[in-house]
C-alpha cells in the first residue's frame, strides 16, 4: 500500500524557509555563490533570481554550462559523493538561495515524498535539457541554438506561466552558452528584434513567435 504524505509537512514551506541544516542567503548581481574547486557540502535551491554556472578547463578557458532560475536546484552532485565544486556559480541578478546540507537533503528525500517527487522531476527535466543541448550543438544552426536558448531561459514549454521578461543576459554569456562569437549573437539578436521575436526594455522580452525559428526546417 502506498504510504500517505506526512500531515503538516509542506515542500513549499520547507524550500522557502531556513531551519536545521539549511540556511537562506542573499547575493547581489555578479556576486560569486561558490567557486570551482571549493569544498562541496551543500546543494542549493534558488528561491528567487538567476545563477550562471561556469567551468574553467586546465588551459584557463571558461564555458557557461547552464543558467538556473528560481525553483531550480543546483550542486546536487554532493548527493553522489562529490566533495568539490565542479564549477563556479555566479548570481546574474539579485538572488535568494536556500543552502541545504548534504545529510539533511538525503534525510528529507528519504522521509518526505513531496520533496522526493519534486527533486526527481527536477533531475528528469535537467537530463532532458542536457540531451536537447547536445542535439542542438550537433545538428542545429547558430540561429536556432540562440533561439532555443532564449526560449529555455524564458521557460517556454515548462509547466506554469513562462517568464518572457529576462534580466539583461550579456551577449558574451549567450555566445559561450551556444558555442559561437559575440558578433554572431549580436547579428541574430538584432534580427530577432527587427522581426518582433524579442524586445529590449531594460531586459529582454522573449515573444512566443520566436518558436518559429526553432521549428522552421
Amino acid at each position: 500500500m502506498k504510504s500517505k504524505p506526512k500531515l503538516g509537512f509542506s515542500a513549499k514551506v520547507y524550500l522557502d524557509t531556513m531551519g536545521p541544516s539549511r540556511s537562506v542567503r542573499e547575493f547581489a548581481k555578479k556576486h560569486t555563490i561558490f567557486v570551482q574547486g571549493e569544498v562541496a557540502d551543500t546543494l542549493v535551491y534558488i528561491q528567487k533570481g538567476a545563477v550562471k554556472f561556469t567551468v574553467v578547463n586546465h588551459l584557463g578557458k571558461e564555458a557557461v554550462i547552464a543558467i538556473f532560475r528560481d525553483g531550480e536546484f543546483f550542486g546536487e552532485g554532493v548527493l553522489t559523493g562529490q566533495t568539490i565544486r565542479m564549477g563556479t556559480a555566479t548570481a546574474l541578478e539579485p538572488t535568494t538561495a536556500l543552502f541545504i546540507e548534504r545529510k539533511e537533503m538525503a534525510r528529507v528525500l528519504h522521509d518526505e515524498h513531496s520533496i522526493a517527487d519534486l527533486f526527481i522531476k527536477h533531475m528528469v527535466t535537467r537530463n532532458l535539457q542536457v540531451e536537447g543541448d547536445l542535439i542542438d550543438q550537433l545538428f542545429n544552426s547558430t540561429e536556432k541554438r540562440l533561439a532555443r536558448t532564449l526560449l529555455l531561459l524564458a521557460r517556454y514549454g515548462m509547466e506554469g506561466h513562462p517568464k518572457p521578461a529576462l534580466e539583461r543576459v550579456s551577449q558574451e554569456t549567450l555566445a559561450e552558452m551556444i558555442g559561437t562569437t559575440r558578433t554572431r549573437v549580436n547579428f541574430f539578436m538584432n534580427k530577432f528584434r527587427k522581426l518582433g521575436f524579442i524586445e529590449y526594455n531594460g531586459g529582454i522580452t522573449v515573444n512566443k513567435s520566436l518558436l518559429t525559428v526553432v521549428l522552421h526546417e
